[in-house]
């Protein structure tokens, strides 16, 4: 769920189920060309769909394209060589596009960060992104309430 924006939208996508002449099932959706999973049984087919879905959504999303609309079941249509099984939904959720932003550190809390992304085998922007969407989990009154918890750890100096 992205702050402020409430959740991303599911969207879902028609997919075709048809089966070969072999017996194998497959399945591709209108709105992904190229976009198909196969299995032995329709079963098997249909749960591969949702990574085959997802994949192709994340693609999208890298090239910057726009998610096209679902389309109507109603206005499919099927290959004449298609051996139509039925027609269900797949839903995804679209990606949450990362934008660069720049950000004044001491040197030490980067070196820090660093090394810990290295040991987690993550990357600086990976790390950061979970730090923060962590703390944001954590502290559900809001900064207000991490800027108090903060100063109530530091020491009184004197005078």
């Amino acid at each position: 769920m992205r702050l402020g924006d409430g959740p991303l939208k599911q969207r879902f996508y028609p997919a075709v189920l048809e089966r070969d002449e072999g017996g194998v099932f497959g399945v591709w959706f209108p709105d992904f060309p190229g976009a198909v999973a196969a299995a032995h049984s329709q079963e098997e087919a249909m749960a591969k769909a949702h990574d085959v879905l997802a994949h192709a959504v994340q693609e999208h999303a890298e090239r910057e394209a726009v998610l096209p609309d679902p389309t109507r079941l109603d206005a499919i249509e099927l290959p004449a060589e298609c051996d139509f099984v039925t027609f269900f939904a797949v839903g995804a959720t679209p990606p949450d596009p990362s934008e660069r932003v720049n950000v004044y550190l001491p040197r030490s809390l980067i070196e820090r960060v660093d090394r810990a992304a290295s040991a987690w085998g993550m990357s600086r922007s990976s790390l950061f992104g979970l730090a923060v969407t962590r703390a944001l989990q954590g502290w559900p009154a809001g900064p207000a309430a991490i800027i108090l918890a903060a100063k109530r750890r530091r020491p009184n100096k004197p005078g």
